[in-house]
């Protein structure tokens, strides 16, 4: 059968095992918090920064700062509990001096990610009851480690902490920042209020924020920058405007209407040609081509130059007319010999 009783030859290693999971998940956190404020500095060094986002970064590091903080004590309470075992396991009471580290113990066991407490609580609750274990719980008396409760809790940190922790962020790693809107004096106890998304910029996917600013804020100057709303209807009345924001079309020049003539049956007047006096001047004066003949074919191959044209030829017409009339002439003389 298994006991469950206390045993001091089983409680020294898991203090000592503890000891060393907590020097190691220090070292690990220690690590993240180097990375994650890092992280914060290059946040705050954007145009704009994002406070918003660094605040709430800045949360969760004072949380992890806290928490290192709180498992360097309660290593230095198993150093202190593994030294003094045997006077533990002789001791039918616990022994006044061990009260705040035991009960320390006991209450952080469930509150941290070492396994090696889980074990150390069952040892305790063996050796001084049941009844002890939750007195340590419920922090009767104020027996707890108050630096442990208070690094341990689950309440987030005040404002103006996250503030000055990022203010010291920005002068390590040299960033030119203020906070856009300071805590005020009244609320510095307070904890962080909830992002109002102040820090988001305004179309900041589409590059558009100026824009997108100038509208949402009121303050776009409606005479040069006017758009009209489509309030998610289409031309037909369906949905698919889509609430988007459509620029006039401004013409550069006005543009008339086509006058539409009713039809008539008359015959149309000849349009009006303008003279040269009236036509305007033409860019280019027109040329007279001159086009030459086509030469005849060549009668010998021998010269192969063009042979000289014919001179015109004369007017047949009339020398034939005269010949005739001649003949005539003389035949009639010869009839009247």
């Amino acid at each position: 059968m298994f006991s469950f009783g206390f045993n001091a030859t089983k409680l020294k290693p898991q203090l000592k095992m503890a000891v060393h999971r907590f020097q190691i998940s220090a070292n690990k956190k220690t690590a993240i918090l180097k990375q994650q404020m890092r992280e914060i500095a290059v946040m705050l060094a954007e145009d704009p920064p994002r406070d918003e986002l660094a605040q709430i970064r800045a949360e969760g590091l004072i949380r992890e700062d806290n928490a290192v903080e709180a498992y360097e004590i309660l290593q230095l309470s198993c150093e202190l509990l593994a030294e003094r075992i045997k006077l533990i396991g002789s001791a039918k009471d616990c022994p006044p001096d061990l009260v705040s580290s035991i009960s320390t113990i006991i209450w952080a066991a469930d509150r941290v990610d070492i396994p090696e407490l889980t074990t150390v609580k069952k040892q305790f609750r063996a050796k001084f009851g049941k009844k002890f274990e939750e007195d340590a719980i419920n922090n009767v008396g104020g027996i707890l480690n108050e630096r442990v409760v208070s690094k341990l809790s689950i309440e987030p940190p005040a404002a103006y902490l996250v503030q000055v922790y990022l203010e010291r962020i920005c002068e390590q790693f040299e960033v030119d920042w203020k906070p856009k809107n300071p805590v005020a004096p009244d609320k510095m106890a307070e904890p962080m209020e909830a992002p109002v998304g102040y820090s988001v910029q305004y179309a900041g996917a589409s590059g558009f924020g100026e824009v997108a600013a100038s509208v949402n804020t009121g303050t776009m100057d409606t005479d040069q920058e006017i758009g009209y709303y489509n309030g998610g209807k289409g031309d037909d009345g369906s949905g698919g405007g889509g609430g988007v924001l459509i620029p006039p079309v401004v013409p550069s020049t006005p543009v008339a209407e086509p006058v539409v003539q009713p039809a008539s049956t008359t015959v149309p007047a000849t349009p009006y040609v303008p003279s040269d006096a009236e036509s305007p001047k033409k860019d280019f004066e027109e040329v007279d081509i001159f086009v030459p003949a086509i030469p005849s074919a060549p009668t010998s191959t021998k010269d192969d130059t063009n042979p000289p044209l014919p001179p015109p030829e004369a007017d047949t017409n009339a020398s034939s007319s005269v010949s005739s009339y001649d003949d005539l002439a003389a035949r009639f003389d010869k009839l009247k010999k």
